[in-house]
């Protein structure tokens, strides 16, 4: 295997390992609940702490990473990552399992940067499909298949401390990547050199921004009132003003180069980013709910019905990688249809098949749907970053990846609320919230689409000028 592989197959195992303890949590959180008496609130910081931690750091984090070098950003991020997982395994209270998890999600945020950036550095744009074929995998299989690992997890360590073991294979994983990362990736080159300063005002009007717009949507069911208005408006003010700061700083090293957004292939391709990810990562929390809390699935059996879309997903993402330089953006728009028809295809299942045959009935549409969103994730990346300088890559990417985390916290505070108030207004009916649940995140889909579509029209107006 050459060098540069070498380095890649280290950094996605990281990246799968970090974006994995997004969702194999959730069907762990019973036994938690049960082990350490979390209150409600609790549980919500557990799964939430983590997102919000990730989102805060990612763009500084893949900003120092241009600066001084990727190696040394990742191998610090996986080893807070690795000990991080460690606390929370031994955790045996409420507050010392939610520090744990801020400290876990904060590494990973450090930590996924330098993935996306790395497959700037290392390979050239015509060369960059496969990679990205490769991470696009990883996130989507990590995603879908969590609590899959997690049930599976439970049922052969026992319900009592089955929980505390999710967190413990990550520390002989995080061990190997470590060693492994600090002798295969990169060290800094003639295109890392330390720039004039990170920005540190940019940090902070940054950091405050995503964290007053994420704070409130991951609260959402225990915050009610104005206030989550309020922090909303606050957040986004916030984040005007540092857009407003790094333009002015444009020439001295900013935080994030906010010319990037000129360029049709990253500005729409973030908002295709964050539209895709409020819709894809929520699908599985509602999905989970339905199964263990409606039709009493067991972790596992819950984590088994998800698998079609895993498998889709992962094969989806290595073909895109694959044909994404022969068909452009247009495969991108193949892959959403394919996602929403999918989702349809699942709504329409679940009309005709109630009870415990639901997971057999979701199975095709779920494949179908698995496929199309490989053919969305990869590709998408590798197009939205294709004209983004190797010294900008790591921003960029924690750019793209911080809309992702966002999108994500809205998809569930929205179609959570949707999910948990058609809940109550059937009185318990958990097949009908799931069925609506999908209408919302279909339309983030198409949110999506529409800025696919844009982008190729866009780009054939362009192909005819002359």
């Amino acid at each position: 295997m050459e060098a540069r592989w070498r380095a890649m197959t280290v950094a996605l195992i990281a990246a799968f390992m970090t974006l994995l303890d997004i969702s194999i949590v959730n069907v762990a959180l019973p036994s938690i609940q049960d082990d350490l008496g979390l209150s409600s609130g609790g549980l919500q910081w557990v799964l939430s702490g983590y997102a919000l931690a990730f989102g805060l750091v990612l763009v500084p984090a893949g900003r120092f990473g241009d600066a001084h070098g990727r190696r040394r950003l990742f191998v610090l991020g996986l080893g807070g990552f690795t000990l991080a997982s460690t606390a929370a395994g031994l955790a045996e209270n409420e507050l010392w399992l939610i520090c744990a998890r801020l400290v876990q999600g904060a590494s990973a945020g450090v930590v996924n940067p330098q993935v996306s950036g790395l497959v700037q550095q290392l390979f050239t744009p015509k060369e960059r499909g496969r990679p990205f074929g490769a991470l696009g995998a990883t996130i989507g299989v990590s995603t879908a298949i969590g609590p899959l690992l997690g049930g599976a997890i439970i049922a052969i360590a026992g319900a009592e401390t089955g929980w505390r073991w999710i967190f413990f294979i990550n520390v002989p994983i995080g061990i190997v990547a470590i060693v492994l990362g600090s002798r295969w990736i990169p060290g800094p080159s003639g295109e890392q050199r330390p720039r004039q300063g990170i920005d540190p005002l940019g940090v902070v009007l940054l950091g405050a921004g995503v964290a007053l717009v994420l704070l409130p949507l991951v609260q959402e069911r225990q915050w009610h009132g104005p206030i989550t208005w309020i922090l909303i408006a606050a957040g986004l003010a916030m984040l005007g003003l540092f857009v407003a700061w790094e333009v002015r700083r444009r020439g001295a090293a900013p935080l994030v180069d906010i010319g990037l957004f000129r360029h049709r292939s990253y500005a729409l391709g973030s908002l295709l980013a964050f539209a895709y990810f409020a819709g894809f990562t929520t699908t599985f929390f509602i999905f989970t709910l339905f199964l263990q809390n409606g039709l009493r699935y067991s972790p596992l059996e819950a984590g088994l019905a998800v698998t079609p879309f895993a498998v889709g997903s992962a094969s989806g993402a290595l073909l895109g990688g694959r044909i994404v330089n022969r068909y452009g953006r247009v495969l991108v728009v193949t892959g959403l249809g394919m996602v929403i028809g999918g989702l349809l295809l699942v709504i329409l299942a679940l009309e005709f098949v109630s009870g415990r045959g639901a997971g057999f009935a979701t199975a095709l549409p779920l494949l179908c749907a698995g496929i199309g969103s490989g053919l969305v994730i990869s590709p998408n990346q590798n197009l939205t970053l294709s004209e983004v300088p190797v010294a900008e890559a790591g921003s960029a990417g924690g750019v793209l990846q911080t809309g992702q985390r966002i999108g994500s916290a809205l998809g569930i505070a929205a179609i959570g609320a949707v999910f948990f108030n058609r809940l109550a207004a059937t009185g318990g009916d958990y097949g009908e919230a799931f069925r609506t649940g999908l209408y919302v995140t279909i339309g983030f889909m198409a949110l999506a689409l529409v800025a696919a579509t844009a982008d190729v029209v866009a780009g054939h107006r362009a192909g005819r000028r002359p």
